[in-house]
């Protein structure tokens, strides 16, 4: 590459590469470097990344069971540490949102209370039995799987694709607070938008072949759309947490969708 093609896109390449770093260090706790504090607007730019991030994820969950087998382990025991390992890279950030959006939505009487419901740190009924059934659905589709490549494939399809729609319910449905980091993300661009569902259908594509892939995706659209509407119905927008409770529900779409 000569010195006036690199001055051309050498600035550009420098900001996706940002970008896909913000990507990564907001949805894992993985030791990144940085060089400025987290913002909502960084946050809004990096969203394209959002599906290679989960690649991240899902690679981490990959090689725990793959040891894990190797090492003599039955598949639910090693299903059960692969999915240890992707709540610990990711911080419980996903699960978090599942059990506030579990508890609001199904012990709040209004929005306001709702909304309340969701900022408090405790946790309710509703949101145990939310995060006991994603828990039991992935580590049971894993362990059904038991062979490690299908594992990987599941895995980092899953993580991966899983993100990509909430880009989407960013783009699509208003946030529901004038405060919070959705409410300061903004509304990404469509083209980010384009980009993370581009990355996930093709990383769909190569995990679990075209017609799986085609598959989860009707199954992510529709789910998606059933989330963002009951989420405007119920608080009048989307939140952080309903953003979690997205990926959740979308993550397990795929794993079961890999059982096929």
């Amino acid at each position: 590459m000569d010195r006036g093609t690199w001055d051309d896109w050498g600035p550009w390449l420098g900001e996706r590469l940002g970008e896909l770093s913000t990507g990564i260090h907001f949805l894992t706790r993985l030791p990144l470097p940085r060089h400025a504090p987290l913002s909502g607007g960084a946050v809004g730019q990096s969203v394209w990344a959002f599906p290679l991030a989960g690649v991240v994820v899902g690679l981490i969950g990959a090689l725990v069971y793959a040891l894990a087998h190797r090492l003599g382990l039955p598949p639910w025991p090693a299903a059960a540490l692969a999915v240890a390992a992707t709540l610990g890279v990711a911080g419980c950030l996903h699960e978090d949102g599942l059990a506030d959006t579990a508890d609001g939505f199904g012990g709040g009487d209004t929005t306001e209370r709702k909304l309340d419901i969701m900022r408090d740190s405790r946790i309710g009924t509703y949101g145990v039995c939310a995060l006991a059934l994603s828990l039991f659905l992935r580590t049971g589709a894993l362990a059904s799987l038991a062979e490690p490549g299908m594992v990987a494939a599941a895995l980092i399809a899953a993580h991966a694709a899983a993100r990509a729609t909430m880009p989407v319910v960013m783009f699509f449905v208003p946030p529901a607070r004038r405060d919070g980091l959705s409410y300061v993300a903004g509304q990404p661009s469509a083209a980010r938008v384009a980009i993370a569902a581009l990355l996930a259908v093709v990383i769909l594509g190569l995990c679990l072949g075209p017609l799986l892939a085609i598959i989860a995706v009707v199954a992510l659209a529709i789910v998606t759309a059933l989330m963002a509407g009951l989420s405007e119905r119920q608080i009048g927008g989307q939140t952080g947490d309903v953003l979690g409770a997205v990926e959740q529900i979308s993550e397990i779409v795929i794993l079961l969708v890999a059982l096929r």
